[in-house]
């Protein structure tokens, strides 16, 4: 087996590559510059590097040529988050694969996505983001529509590293103070970048296991004041997490759109649960142990 993993000096598709690596699948990464680092640490661990973009079908196509399988993440323009680039870029990888012939597309999209973010209070109201959701749903629809012998899109939730530097929900805590705009009381879905590798390696190298779903991917539930509990923990340094109105996080540097995503989670929360992953037999790794590994 060959897969094509786009993104693959990224977090989610670095995870998914190393993960496949590990299991003695053939990796062809697909790279802008092949002479970076994140790129040269991926042809070290055995990986074909291959240089294509998503702006540039006829570098996908040339890339997927041969290919047995893709993983697939594209990305919206940051410059330009209200554009179309996401669902542009997504419809390039999808239908590079389908003519390339390759049996099996995996997806990561985001937890929440289609049905969840619709019916949810608020929606249609238009009181939460609307551009964002609508193309992550869009281009899970072309996945599961695109003629795929096989697929599987993962919805994975708030990524642990997030929490790793600056990140737009939880600001830099280097100083010792998270700055948020979550409840005292929500449990935030926090998801392992590596176990969302581990969950599309799994799909890849286990025929029937994922296919045809929409996995919900979560590895554990925190409040901010249990992550700020183990961040100190591990750390050894008194970290806090305040409860803020949205107009004191936005005092504190949060951008309005963050703090307009973590009032959406306070109030409805995030269909991803740890135990979905566990009854599907993929791992999950608790917030506590990931900080372990991550900062001790």
């Amino acid at each position: 087996m060959t897969v094509l993993v786009i993104g693959a000096t990224g977090k989610q598709g670095g995870a998914t590559a190393r993960a496949l690596l590990d299991r003695g699948v053939a990796v062809r990464a697909l790279v802008r510059d092949t002479s970076s680092d994140a790129a040269r640490a991926l042809r070290d661990r055995g990986a074909e590097l291959v240089r294509g973009d998503l702006d540039d079908p006829a570098s996908l196509l040339a890339a997927a040529t041969g290919a047995d399988g893709v993983f697939s993440i594209p990305y919206p323009d940051v410059t330009d988050l209200q554009g179309d680039a996401e669902l542009r870029r997504g419809r390039n990888v999808v239908e590079a694969a389908r003519k390339a012939g390759v049996a099996q597309f995996v997806h990561s999209s985001v937890a929440g996505a289609g049905d969840f973010h619709r019916n949810q209070p608020g929606w249609a109201e238009g009181r939460w983001e609307r551009h964002y959701w609508e193309s992550k749903a869009a281009v899970d629809e072309l996945v599961r529509t695109g003629g795929f012998a096989r697929w599987t899109i993962l919805k994975p939730a708030t990524f642990m590293e997030n929490l790793i530097g600056w990140s737009y929900l939880f600001g830099d805590w280097s100083s010792g103070t998270i700055v948020t705009a979550f409840a005292k009381d929500t449990r935030i879905a926090w998801v392992a970048v590596d176990d969302i590798g581990h969950a599309a390696a799994t799909a890849f190298t286990t025929p029937g296991t994922l296919d045809g779903l929409d996995v919900e991917l979560a590895s554990d539930l925190r409040t901010m004041t249990e992550v700020a509990a183990i961040l100190s923990e591990v750390t050894g340094r008194t970290i806090t997490a305040p409860v803020l109105t949205p107009q004191e996080a936005v005092e504190r540097g949060l951008p309005p759109f963050a703090v307009n995503a973590a009032e959406q989670i306070n109030e409805n929360g995030s269909p991803a649960r740890p135990e979905i992953a566990q009854a599907l037999n993929l791992p999950t790794t608790d917030l506590h142990t990931w900080a372990r590994r991550t900062f001790s």
